[in-house]
Parts: structure tokens; sequence; C-alpha cells
């Protein structure tokens, strides 16, 4: 029996709804039952999950492979936080300048690049190279801290204050659980609608898609802008939950690396594979390092060599990723 209503629960059967409302449940009451380190990992988790599906949007879906979406991130970041350091303007308000100015970013690269039918790992190199000469230009702007960094105000931890952002872990936790359902419930919208269809037919074949009449080149430039939309929130998070940014950091190639290897390892192109991807490589790369701390060893870089084995295993082993099968095996929607 299928279930109609809600963005997130349209069209699916009992069995998947009970699944997602007891894995809701379960995510609502961590705080209760977790400690700070476990707290910590389960906000990088939900962190993960969110820009994961950011990503998907652009690759999953319309089949864009970009490899600088730390971008977005670093925009969204910088925008709220100068915004609130040096006007003080809240970050709710912050978010959507961020948006707005990552959507130009995405909009001009979109531009560029499909105007002039650039793709694939050209595409790719297009969206590195920007990502750098955004981070080499940050490093010179003194008046955000240039290489030095930007810092906010500390939080008080005391009291939770939910439209500046400045509380607590939990309030955080909360925070980015919303996002991340949210994200979940607008892209299914998204993958059921019209435009879904339209992006996934131009990620299969692009020349069949121009040829039944779709407009290739406007569809593949709203993937890129709602997908850089959708990014900027993450890095609004992230300044107000760390305190402090760095270009070398925020900008960085391996953040970009990073955000995309959950819809890889969980399955590109599905719903739920971004949130698996991100529960199964956040949980065990932080399982590593604290087993490798608790023995006395310390080896450098050894969180991106498990990044690439577990890569690897996918690639030979699983090529679409872990969420199909095992969606398959419960018998629910792949998608």
């Amino acid at each position: 029996m299928r279930i109609a209503g809600l963005p997130l629960l349209a069209g699916l059967d009992r069995r998947a709804v009970t699944l997602l409302a007891l894995l809701l449940i379960g995510l609502l009451f961590v705080p209760a039952v977790a400690g700070p380190y476990l707290l910590s990992i389960m906000i990088l988790v939900l962190y993960f999950a969110y820009v994961g599906q950011a990503w998907n949007v652009m690759m999953g879906m319309a089949g864009q492979l970009s490899l600088g979406h730390s971008l977005y991130v670093g925009l969204g970041a910088y925008v709220a936080a100068a915004l609130f350091v040096h006007a003080g303007i809240g970050p709710w308000i912050g978010a959507l300048a961020a948006m707005a100015v990552a959507t130009l970013a995405g909009a001009v690269i979109g531009y560029l690049a499909f105007r002039f039918r650039v793709g694939g790992v050209y595409f790719a190199l297009l969206t590195i190279a920007f990502a750098e000469f955004t981070r080499i230009g940050f490093d010179h702007m003194t008046w955000l801290g240039g290489s030095a960094g930007l810092f906010l105000p500390v939080a008080q931890r005391e009291r939770n204050d939910l439209w500046s952002l400045r509380g607590d872990p939990v309030m955080f936790y909360y925070v980015i659980l919303g996002m991340a359902v949210t994200a979940l419930a607008l892209c299914r919208h998204l993958a059921r609608s019209r435009i879904g269809f339209y992006w996934r037919a131009i990620r299969e074949d692009p020349v069949a898609a121009e040829a039944l009449g779709i407009d290739v080149f406007r569809y593949k430039m709203l993937a890129a802008m709602a997908s850089s939309a959708m990014t900027a929130p993450a890095g609004v998070f992230f300044a107000f939950y760390y305190n402090n940014l760095f270009p070398e950091q925020i900008f960085s190639m391996l953040r970009s690396i990073e955000l995309i290897l959950g819809p890889i390892i969980g399955g590109l192109g599905t719903l739920f594979g971004p949130v698996l991807g991100a529960f199964v490589l956040t949980i065990l790369a932080e399982a590593l390092q604290e087993a490798l701390q608790t023995l006395g060893w310390q080896i450098p870089g050894i969180k991106q060599v498990f990044y690439g084995f577990c890569l690897l295993l996918v690639i030979v082993f699983l090529p679409n990723g872990i969420w199909p099968p095992l969606a398959r095996r419960l018998g629910l929607d792949v998608r």
C-alpha cells in the first residue's frame, strides 16, 4: 500500500515509511544517550549526509561531475560569517545571502561549461580551478582574515540562541538533523518531478534528451544552481559550529573529496545512498582512528588511506554502491 501526502513520504509503501520513522525517532533520541564524543561524530555524519545529498543533485541526478563543491561550502561559510562578524546579521538571514552568492557562482561555472559544451573530466577540472582560484583570492582578503583565518565569537555553551546559532552541540545536532531531513525531502520531490526526469534523461544520454525536445543547457544550468544553493547552508553550519574559517581548509580539494565519498559509496543517484554512505564511512573512519590512538599509533593520513580503500572495495564489488543491493534485500525502492 502506497502512502501519499508529505513530499518525503509520497508514494512510499508502509514498510519504507516504518523504517524511515524508526530511523528518525532513533536520531531524535541520540543526544539523550550519546556522550560528547559520539554526539560530535553524529553531527559530522549528518553534515556529510546533507552535503552529499546536495552534490548528488549535480552528479547523481544530472550526471555532471563536480570536484570543486568546496567552493560553495566556503562561499556559504564566509558570506554568513562576514555578515555576522562585521554587520551583526544573524546566520539565518546570512544563509539566504550565502545561497544567493553560491547560486551565482554555480551559474557562472555552469554557463562557461555548458554553453561551450565542456563536459566530463574537463568540467570537473573547471570546478577544481574555480575552487582553487577562490582559495587564493580569500588568502589575500585581509578584512576576512586572509590566511590567518576569520574567527567568530565563541558560542556560550551554557545557553542556546537558535537565532544566532550560538549554543551547545545538542542544539547544533538538531539543526543539522533538520537540514538533512529537509534535503532528503527536497531531493525526493525533485526526483519525482518533471525536472528530475529531465535530469536523468540528460545523465543517461544528453544527445537523445536534446532530440526529444529537452532544453539540455537550461536543465544543466538548473542542476548546477540548485546543487550550489543547497550546498551553501552547509558552509554556514560549518562556520558557526567550528567558529573559525581558513581558506586553505574550507576551499581545499580534500574538502570536496570528503563530501562526494558518501554518495559514491552509498549509491550514486539514489536518495538514501548519500545518507547511508555518510553513516558507514564516517563511523568506520572514526572507529579506525580511535582504535589506532588506543594502540598508541599515530599514522598521518590514515583516514585518507581508509577512504581510498573503501572506495576501491565499492568500485570492485559494489559498483552501484551499498544502498541498491541492501534496498533490494529489504524489498524497498532503490531510488
